[in-house]
This record gives C-alpha cells, structure tokens and sequence, in this order.
C-alpha cells in the first residue's frame, strides 16, 4: 500500500507526454488516503512515476496504443446480461470487424452479476469454433478465467487472455500465459460473478482497486509475463456500486502510474441504465459512448464495447474536433 498515488492531469499541450499517446501533462493530481487531494507540478511526483507515466506502450497483438483501441465484444453465451443468445457468434464478430473493431473479446462464459460457473468443455466448444475462423481477420482475446480453456484457445489464434479474475480463479492460468507469449489483461473484481454485487465495500475504491491491480500485476511479472504484455482493467460493474464505479471513472487516469496499458470495460453496464434512464441494454449505447469519450479524454487505451459502430463514429468526431492545429481550418 503506497503513502500517496499520482493522476496525471492531461491536456492537449504540455511538457510531458502521457503514456507515449495523445494527451500531455504538466500538473498531477497527488491522492492519499489520510489527506485531501492537491494539485502540483508534474515535478513534484517521484522519478519512478513519471517514468511510468511517460513511457511510450509497447503494442498489444501489433497493436498501437499511441492512440484508442476499439475491442468488440463477442458473447458465445445464451446468458450475457446485455445480449445473451441475441447474436450468432461467427456473424457477429464478423459483422464487428466490418464496423471497425480493432480486435474481439470472445467469451464463452457470461461474468454477468449472479451467473454461475460452467464446465471448460462447454466454454471451449462455444469459442474455438469462431476463434479459429476470425483469427486470421482480427486480433482476438479469449474472456476466459480458466487455464485449460485459455490453452485451446491460443492455440486456436487468441493472442490475449483476458482474465476477469486477475489471475485469482486459476493459479495455472499465469504458466500457461507465460509460456505461450501471448499478452494477458488483468483485471479487478471484488467476489466471484456469483455473489459479487452483494453489498460490495471498500475503504477508498479507487485506491483499493489501484492496490489490488498493483498486486496481480506484480504477480504476473513474478510469474514470467512481462510488462510488455500486460494490460489492466479496473473492473467497472464488477463487485462494485454505481458510487463506486463513478469514482473510479472520475479519476481512471491514475492508473496509468502502474506503467501498463488500461482498458475499459463500460458497455451497456446497469448504471449506465440508471442514470441514463434505460432499463433495456440495448438502449444504453449514448450512456456508453460518452463515458468511452470520457475515458479517452484520460488516456485511456482500450476500449471494450459491444456497439463498436456507434464508439468507432463517436472516436472519429472526438478526434477531429481535438486534433485541429490551425484556427479556422
């Protein structure tokens, strides 16, 4: 547990670079458990944070992380909270690399809250088949929590795990990301899909979360995964209120500081639905493309989402508005 944590502040133009990607910063935010937050200059933070901060991001899958990545979401599942057994899988994901997805999360288990565990032989026959017949058009990552389903997986061509568990569900599932060189993302969740939503607590969120990221990365680099191939992702909606998950958006950059890519995982969640007024998921792609504008405006890298044409034309407009040089062009 650290004594004090560091936000960049990010603006278009300033005298360092955040994370090697399109934001800059000059001011950080200086976060504590025992004493309000301050603004300082970006001078003030330790040598070792703002080398994390400012170094450039390898790419993921050949992917650059100098600007956001879209990640289109592909449920195997007939249970998925937002779209379960609405999609055939292989349609689906073809039709999202035709709206510009950059790469698809394809999951064969719904982490939706309440959803119980299933057997690893039908998580992999409700994935391999797509994953082997759009791996070759896409990069893929395999939403999977299991060693044995990751295996078949990144043979099949998935070149990412991604492991809502954070590596806490299967202690096999780090050798066989270590040994197979592919890139894993870590993310927070407080409880198991089951029981997750009942009564989470936390002393501060966005410093818990931080913390708990800190730990699984450190795990992770212990195992034999380098940094390199490392991605984080601070678990919104997973064992968390609608309070907490806004406090954690409110300040997402802060996790820049653990010197990895992040990823966000907001699409179609229950609170966008509460705020927003949308009981139904399917309507809650407005809710979703301004937190994902939101998030961009941190720095945040990746992005997954289940309406990638709605988050592909809202990224599009935000950049052409943000990246204008010259007045009255």
């Amino acid at each position: 547990m650290s004594e004090f944590y560091w936000r960049p502040i990010p603006v278009s133009e300033g005298a360092l670079p955040l994370a090697g990607g399109w934001l800059r910063f000059d001011h950080i935010e200086r976060l504590s458990r025992h004493a309000p937050p301050q603004i300082l200059p970006s001078s003030a933070a330790p040598a070792d944070v703002l080398a994390r901060l400012t170094a450039p991001r390898p790419p993921i899958m050949g992917l650059a992380l100098d600007r956001p990545q879209i990640m289109g979401v592909v449920n195997a599942t007939p249970d998925s909270f937002s779209d379960g057994g609405l999609h055939e899988p292989l349609r689906h994901g073809t039709a999202l690399i035709e709206q510009g997805a950059d790469l698809l999360d394809i999951g064969g288990e719904s982490t939706r809250p309440g959803a119980a565990d299933i057997s690893e032989a039908d998580e992999l026959s409700r994935i391999l088949p797509t994953i082997t017949a759009l791996s070759a058009r896409c990069p893929i990552s395999v939403d999977t929590r299991k060693a044995g389903v990751a295996g078949p997986a990144i043979r099949a061509g998935a070149g990412m795990v991604n492991d809502v568990s954070g590596l806490d569900f299967d202690p096999a599932l780090a050798g066989v990301v270590a040994g197979s060189g592919v890139a894993l993302c870590l993310m927070h969740a407080q409880g198991v899909p089951a029981t997750m939503q009942n009564d989470p607590r936390y002393d501060d969120v966005l410093l818990d979360v931080y913390d708990a990221l800190q730990e699984r990365l450190d795990r992770a680099l212990t195992a034999g995964i380098p940094r390199a191939r490392i991605v984080l992702d601070p678990g919104i909606g997973f064992g968390k209120t609608t309070a907490h998950n806004l406090a954690i958006l409110a300040r997402i950059g802060l996790f820049h500081a653990l010197g990895c890519p992040v990823l966000l995982g907001v699409s179609r969640k229950r609170f966008i639905g509460e705020i927003g007024q949308a009981p139904d998921p399917l309507d809650r792609a407005p809710g979703t493309l301004a937190l994902t504008l939101a998030a961009v405006a941190q720095g945040v890298q990746m992005h997954r989402v289940h309406d990638v044409a709605v988050v592909r034309q809202g990224l599009a407009l935000w950049r052409a508005v943000t990246e204008r040089t010259e007045a009255g062009s």
